[in-house]
């Protein structure tokens, strides 16, 4: 069974930089896309990146596009998330997802059709 276990949440100030790392195990990690995503007290859960098996191809939607960056570690079955410039509005629990299929990790996402989630991470901007 997957399992995903995200890490590097924690409190930064307006404008500092976190990298969130997920790792991967239970399974091969290949085999899966992975994506993140974030959710804020009392908002709906938001997707924020996506990247394909081998890296080659990554997503991350104009909304947060300038500030984060996705990227994927094979060789230690991890996937991370730069985070630059943060501000106050982006404090939320962030979360990893995996799935076989790369396309359903979207904006109009369906969390029972991935393959797995991890527990989530919280991260605090302070203004």
């Amino acid at each position: 069974q997957v399992q995903l276990v995200e890490s590097g949440g924690g409190l930064v100030q307006a404008g500092g930089s976190l990298r969130l790392s997920c790792t991967f195990s239970g399974g091969t990690f290949r085999s899966y896309a992975m994506g993140w995503f974030r959710q804020a007290p009392g908002k709906q859960r938001e997707f924020l990146a996506r990247v394909s098996w081998d890296g080659g191809s990554t997503y991350v939607p104009d909304s947060v596009k300038q500030r984060f960056r996705i990227s994927r570690d094979n060789a230690n079955n991890t996937v991370y998330l730069q985070c630059h410039n943060l501000r106050p509005e982006d404090t939320a629990v962030y979360y990893c997802a995996a799935s076989t299929r790369l396309l359903y990790l979207r904006a109009a996402f369906q969390a029972d059709a991935l393959d797995a989630w991890g527990q989530g991470t919280l991260v605090t901007v302070s203004s």
